[in-house]
Parts: C-alpha cells; structure tokens; sequence
C-alpha cells in the first residue's frame, strides 16, 4: 500500500460496512487548476531600462494573508537563488571559523 501524503485523501464508499470500499485519490491532481488570488505579476523596467517582474496583490482581497506568504516565499526564494550563484552559499556570506 502506497504511503498517503498531504496531498492525498481517503475516500471511504458504500452503504454498509459489510461492503464498505476505500479509495484512495489524490486531493490536487496534476493540471487541477488551484485557488485563485490576488497576486498579479506584471513586467516593468527599472530605472536602467531592464526589465523586472512586479509582484503585488490586493489589500482588501480575502485570500490576503495567503496571497503575502506566497509574494514573501517567492522573494525569499529568488534572493537565495541570488545569493547562491553570487556567493556560493544559500545563506549569504559564511561566518570565518
């Protein structure tokens, strides 16, 4: 039997327990379009003429609360990507021993 996942779900069937079927499916399947938000991205240049994506979103959203996490991993995540190919280190400069 397959290790369920929090992703997955048990879906129990059938009238009676004598003939009681249990399913097991997966809660987001591959191409299962996911909640909207709020956040927008748009692309803009800078002062120096590059382009930059422009991640906002809307403050009186519902999703609000959700919609920060995501722009704040997706900042977190880009400037360790920075600071990897900068650095060599995910984490910035590393403390001398």
């Amino acid at each position: 039997m397959e290790k369920a996942t929090k992703t997955d779900y048990i879906r129990v069937t059938g009238v009676d327990q004598s003939m009681m079927t249990i399913v097991h499916e997966k809660l987001y399947p591959k191409g299962a379009a996911k909640k909207a938000g709020s956040v927008r991205a748009k692309r803009m240049r800078n002062s120096d003429g590059k382009l930059v994506r422009v991640l906002s979103l809307d403050a009186n959203s519902a999703t609000f609360i959700d919609d920060l996490t995501t722009v704040f991993q997706r900042n977190v995540a880009k400037a360790r990507r920075e600071n990897r190919q900068l650095l060599g280190s995910a984490d910035g400069v590393r403390a001398e021993k």
